[in-house]
């Protein structure tokens, strides 16, 4: 019996370890590592006057990718869902980062991208990060959070009431 039961489990970890990889592959790699990639590659990005940033743009690059990867976690563990809209959490992330802002994944994107935008001394990268933090803006606003209170109800109503969006509480939210 022992048998059978890691074995039917095996294969279902590794669908879920595929299901985050996808998410992680099409959303947030594409606007952390292609479009930068391809507005570096393309376009005269680049200002030397920045050339003294690097060091500050690869700590919030490192910053940032660590909070993201502690909000991956929660959502797979707390949440048994992924990033992606077409896969999201069962459950609502009220912990961690979460107890102190309600978007902490997109922060860390947004980190990341200001710190590749330091980093490499790249205003067009800078403005790429500033139409990301705009456009997941207006995609919370308008879907979103609409979707969220339809899936939790009450306790999104609470949480939201408690956290804010984007400026973190100073002190953890002690909400349920």
């Amino acid at each position: 019996m022992r048998g059978r039961a890691h074995s039917s489990t095996a294969p279902e970890a590794l669908i879920t370890a595929l299901r985050h990889l996808l998410a992680i592959l099409v959303l947030p790699f594409v606007a952390v590592v292609a479009v930068p990639y391809g507005l570096l590659t393309s376009l005269v990005a680049i200002d030397t006057r920045w050339s003294g940033l690097w060091l500050a743009g690869a700590a919030l690059f490192a910053c940032g990718l660590a909070l993201f990867a502690w909000c991956v976690s929660l959502f797979a563990r707390v949440g048994q869902g992924t990033l992606a809209p077409w896969d999201p959490t069962r459950r609502l992330v009220a912990v961690g980062p979460y107890r102190h802002v309600r978007n902490p994944m997109i922060s860390a994107v947004a980190a990341m991208l200001f710190g590749e935008a330091l980093a490499f001394g790249s205003w067009v990268v800078a403005l790429w990060a500033l139409l990301f933090v705009l456009v997941n803006h207006v995609y919370f606003v308008v879907s979103e959070e609409p979707g969220l209170a339809r899936r939790f109800g009450a306790s999104y109503a609470t949480y939201k009431a408690g956290v804010p969006r984007w400026l973190p509480r100073w002190t953890a939210w002690e909400g349920n």
